[in-house]
């Protein structure tokens, strides 16, 4: 049903693979389910490969495919399943158990790229090192490089993008981010915006957020921070707090958070989306902001649409 109401276009196929046992349900029930982590030692095994389609922002539709990674499973996809499962994929994401030291996942990695670039068109593939909590704090940047330089050797011509990831902390909607966004059309536009909304707004960020997952789409910064990883620290700050008002019985819709130094607005933006405006000029009053932020929704709702649509026609 969902294909006959949606352009196929708007369609992203994602990969989700990795042996057993390297978290790919654990992460992809936190980010899309809304799960907290230390619910996700409940899931079981991936079957096969489960199929979800995940709205996301405007009319684009991630067709995600959770491949369990149990080793029967991982033979098949790279023998009777192989032209069925990496045709037309527009992101490949291989989750490495970062403590694992079997020798097939980076063979079985090896084989998923050759099997994109027989049946795929410029894919991109993120590649999470997982579970680097696990790692003592002083070895994880020399365990990170040495992963990724194997990783990269084997990606060869691929756009291939590295990260060390956590259930536990914001380094798991730091990756995530980065892969949604890749995935938007027309998104330097949509940052060009942002840029003039920003300004209009006399503040000193802007950040947007998908609705559901509350990953970062896209921003606009005048002032520098020293914090280059707060997005993503927003990010699961903001998603926790809105999984707690829903445990009470409560619906989170909008914050201000002020001090001396700023005020920070997080609001319902479009229908897909929330936006965070951050001022730390003291002539900017909060009722102007609160004001900028409604008369810019439906230029914005009709933006991330067009560029939608756009996408759809240039397919």
């Amino acid at each position: 049903a969902l294909k006959t109401e949606m352009p196929p276009q708007t369609l992203k196929k994602v990969l989700l693979m990795g042996r057993s046992n390297a978290g790919k349900t654990s992460m992809r029930s936190i980010i899309f389910a809304n799960y907290i982590a230390r619910e996700t030692t409940r899931l079981g095994y991936t079957q096969n490969v489960e199929h979800s389609h995940v709205k996301f922002l405007g009319n684009m539709v991630l067709n995600l495919w959770d491949c369990g990674g149990q080793e029967a499973y991982m033979e098949s996809y790279f023998e009777s399943q192989r032209d069925h499962i990496f045709r037309n994929v527009a992101v490949l994401i291989f989750v490495f158990d970062v403590e694992s030291q079997n020798i097939k996942d980076m063979q079985y990695f090896g084989l998923c790229v050759e099997a994109l670039k027989a049946n795929s068109e410029n894919p991109k593939v993120f590649c999470l090192l997982h579970k680097m909590d696990l790692v003592p704090e002083e070895e994880r940047d020399k365990v990170f490089q040495a992963q990724s330089e194997k990783i990269r050797g084997i990606a060869g011509s691929l756009s291939n993008m590295c990260f060390a990831t956590s259930i536990w902390d914001e380094t798991l909607y730091r990756a995530w981010s980065r892969i949604v966004y890749s995935l938007i059309p027309n998104v330097e536009a949509l940052e060009r915006q942002l840029t003039i909304f920003c300004e209009a707004c006399g503040a000193d960020e802007v950040v947007l957020f998908e609705k559901a997952t509350f990953l970062v789409i896209s921003h606009a910064t005048k002032t520098s921070f020293r914090d280059s990883h707060r997005f993503e620290k927003i990010s699961n700050i903001i998603k926790q707090f809105k999984l707690s008002c829903t445990r009470s019985q409560s619906q989170f819709s909008c914050m201000q958070v002020s001090n001396s130094r700023f005020t920070a607005f997080v609001d319902v933006f479009t229908p897909t989306t929330y936006v965070m405006v951050v001022s730390s000029h003291p002539a900017v009053l909060p009722a102007a902001t609160q004001i900028n932020i409604q008369n810019a929704r439906s230029y914005f709702e009709a933006h991330i649409n067009s560029a939608d649509g756009a996408a759809s026609e240039a397919g």
